[in-house]
């Protein structure tokens, strides 16, 4: 057959950019704009083998082999195939585990078939090296397509460069047509607008019972994303670090502290698991009726709606933490008809109601944000999606109270 097929690590292909942008291989150094990696592939396919592309396999680790955001992305584009591997962690370190078997036996078959007439490699693994010689013995020819090294020498096996028919290097000038280096301490959406009337309540010291006796590190520990101090004032101020992230619980106790007369809703407050939803203190008041009733996102939305959005979540949601809150709460507010809704919302600041909240978590597990040992999503990024969720209400609610023609 007359036709190309490529086959990708993206171990490699991800790694080594990232040690020639970023310094090391670790792929959150990185942004990847996939469609323009594929749409770049193949380009460079079919002009080096002047034979139209069948397809490219994309082979890559993921844990328990549950695709990632970018793996659901990349299986609906044309022409693209997404084989995965488990990621396991040792020493600290992530590792793929069957890759490179999945992609020998995907060569060796392929060739075996005279599926294609030329096979593009994207790896710089030696175990490949059987897979390619038996590629060639059944009349396939093989390209084999390096990533320029951060230190100008080779970063594939020295045998297969060997023994390749063809070899290319993709240098800087083409791997940043879709990948970037990510800047340190960046987020992936705009920050959040201030929220003046919680200024008073993060100015306060946080009471001691915010930071654990029996795990003193973790108070100092620096938030992951930028998002979490967000997530409780909507602003980018930062706590100390030696005050640790404050919960609803801690903010809720300052608010009380910071004001006679607080509203009845802020002596109840919010555990982190959404299974456990409000928690009545001593005396406090339930979650009020209206705030109860308020009506989750399945129950705004329709079947048709349904189906656009989880395309949408394949094709175009990042997975971010903060992007997932935004997503969510854009949603929300756009198929809500009571505005007034939106409103109360607002005013409980910076508790989302258990039945939203809940809601709220679940979707984010959906982009592979859990920790696989204990079926948790992280603490930060459960801060980091809380202030996309309010980031967009923040949005809206301006937009109500803007004076007209701004």
């Amino acid at each position: 057959m007359d036709r190309c097929i490529v086959l990708v690590d993206a171990g490699y292909l991800l790694g080594a950019a990232a040690s020639l942008l970023a310094g090391e291989p670790s792929r959150s150094r990185i942004t990847v704009d996939h469609s323009a990696l594929i749409q770049g592939l193949r380009d460079r396919a079919e002009a080096d083998t002047q034979q139209p592309l069948l397809r490219i396999y994309w082979f890559d680790g993921a844990p328990d082999r549950v695709p990632q955001p970018e793996h659901r992305r990349l299986r609906v584009m044309p022409r693209v195939t997404v084989r995965l591997g488990a990621l396991t962690r040792s020493d600290g370190r992530w590792a793929q585990k069957g890759v490179d078997a999945a992609m020998h036996a995907e060569l060796t078959e392929l060739a075996r078939n005279r599926a294609c007439s030329d096979i593009v490699l994207v790896t710089g693994d030696g175990d490949l090296l059987p897979g390619m010689m038996a590629a060639k013995e059944h009349g396939v020819a093989v390209h084999l397509w390096a990533v320029q090294a951060a230190d100008g020498d080779y970063n594939q096996s020295e045998d297969l460069v060997a023994e390749a028919d063809e070899r290319r290097v993709l240098d800087r000038t083409w791997i940043i047509r879709a990948v970037r280096a990510r800047e340190l301490g960046g987020v992936c959406a705009p920050p959040p607008a201030p929220r003046p009337e919680i200024a008073a309540i993060l100015s306060a010291p946080l009471p001691e019972s915010a930071i654990p006796a029996t795990a003193p590190e973790r108070a100092a520990e620096e938030p992951r994303h930028p998002a979490p101090a967000a997530a409780q004032n909507g602003s980018q101020e930062r706590l100390p670090a030696s005050k640790g992230v404050p919960t609803p619980k801690d903010l809720a106790e300052l608010r009380a502290g910071a004001h006679p007369a607080p509203p009845p809703a802020a002596t109840a407050t919010l555990r982190w698991s959404s299974d456990k939803g409000w928690v009545d203190r001593p005396g406090g008041a339930a979650e009020p009726p209206e705030v109860a009733a308020m009506p989750t996102l399945a129950q705004l939305t329709t079947a048709e709606q349904r189906w656009a959005d989880r395309e949408e979540d394949i094709t175009t949601v990042g997975g971010d933490p903060y992007e997932v809150g935004q997503v969510f709460a854009r949603r929300w507010i756009s198929r809500l008809g009571d505005q007034g809704q939106l409103q109360r919302l607002s005013g409980m600041y910076p508790r989302v109601p258990h039945r939203i909240d809940g809601e709220l978590l679940r979707y984010a597990a959906r982009f592979g944000l859990l920790t696989h040992k204990d079926d948790q999503i992280d603490e930060h990024d459960r801060y980091a999606i809380r202030a996309g969720f309010w980031r967009e209400i923040d949005v809206r609610t301006a937009a109500e109270h803007a004076p007209a023609g701004e």
